[in-house]
């Protein structure tokens, strides 16, 4: 059976909203350097990635306090 991976925004280590932290979570990588790319993104002429971060931060559910138990076989 497949174990499907959710998109949370953090609790732990949020800045702003916790999307970035979020996204870090997710893919393995530092959060430090999805802040940056989306940093890099609204200064350098990608102001579409400011929307991006507002929409996320809508879209995207905060990270629950309690996992819930993984689905019984």
């Amino acid at each position: 059976m497949t174990t499907y991976r959710q998109l949370y925004r953090s609790n732990k280590n949020r800045m702003v909203g916790g999307v970035c932290s979020g996204l870090g979570e997710f893919f393995g990588i530092d959060p430090t350097v999805v802040r940056l790319l989306f940093v890099f993104g609204v200064l350098f002429g990608i102001g579409s990635m400011a929307i991006v971060y507002l929409v996320m931060l809508m879209v995207v559910p905060e990270e629950p306090l309690v996992l819930p138990p993984p689905p019984a076989e």
